[in-house]
């Protein structure tokens, strides 16, 4: 599943190519025709991004849903688009280009009180300008749940994945089963801060790298799984050189030093 940067790189690169167009929405695979219909040459005002959701805010006030979940993918053709594509749910197409979502966990045309209701459900995301942090940390500080598993919690904090929340762990050196009862300000603060900044990277860079540039040189090039990250997927500590660990919180393995991240 996308982790947030992606969500809102995609937000980025689409509003490029659709803002303040109107556009032509159909559904090659009919599952999405009547939702499609309601929005068809309406002008697209601007896309919004909310963790790992994407609303997509149309001229006549209606307001389109994307969640990618685990398959879901866009791709978007320069030009003409491919005349054969029976899995893609949504088009959306201008003169010089299309965008094309296949295999979504969502994806349907609602109302602004739709959106809305899906906020209410979601903790803040760390991408946004508008995000209150210490609602996230108030959500932790009363669970003795495990900060692994409350990192994925898309109720506590939102765009965060399995990536983001064994590197930042890391970077703080906090274990991943220490209890959000034991997590102070302070560490919050710290852990919070670790997180916009990765966030913010992967959404220039496209990509996962949570190495400090200044201790470590990352390549230009396509890197391999594990290549950008301090214990994400790595037999060893990029640090102290100690076997990596994992612990299965959130229904995902959690990677972990135990030697940087004590208990």
């Amino acid at each position: 599943m996308p982790e947030g940067h992606t969500v809102h790189r995609i937000a980025i690169d689409h509003s490029k190519v659709l803002r303040g167009k109107h556009v032509a929405v159909s559904s090659p695979q009919g599952r999405f025709a009547a939702d499609a219909a309601l929005v068809d040459g309406a002008r697209l005002t601007r896309i919004e991004a909310y963790g790992k959701h994407l609303f997509y805010l149309w001229g006549n006030g209606l307001v389109g849903h994307v969640h990618l979940g685990l398959f879901g993918k866009f791709r978007v053709h320069r030009g003409g688009a491919p005349d054969d594509a029976p899995t893609v749910r949504m088009r959306l197409a201008v003169a010089k280009a299309t965008v094309d979502l296949t295999g979504p966990t969502d994806c349907a045309i609602g109302t602004s009180e739709d959106r809305d209701r899906i906020l209410q459900r979601l903790g803040p995301d760390p991408l946004r300008d508008d995000a209150q942090p210490h609602l996230a940390y108030e959500a932790i500080a009363r669970r003795v749940a495990p900060i692994g598993q409350l990192l994925l919690e898309q109720k506590v904090m939102s765009g965060v994945g399995n990536v983001y929340r064994a590197e930042a762990l890391f970077v703080n050196g906090i274990h991943p089963s220490r209890s959000g009862r034991e997590i102070t300000p302070e560490t919050f603060e710290a852990l919070w801060s670790t997180i916009v900044a990765m966030l913010r990277q992967g959404v220039a860079d496209d990509r996962i790298v949570t190495l400090d540039r200044d201790e470590f040189d990352v390549s230009d090039g396509t890197p391999r799984r594990g290549d950008t990250t301090y214990v994400y997927h790595r037999d060893l500590c990029l640090r102290c050189g100690a076997p990596i660990l994992t612990v299965d919180l959130g229904g995902r393995p959690c990677y972990y030093c135990p030697v940087c991240q004590p208990r």
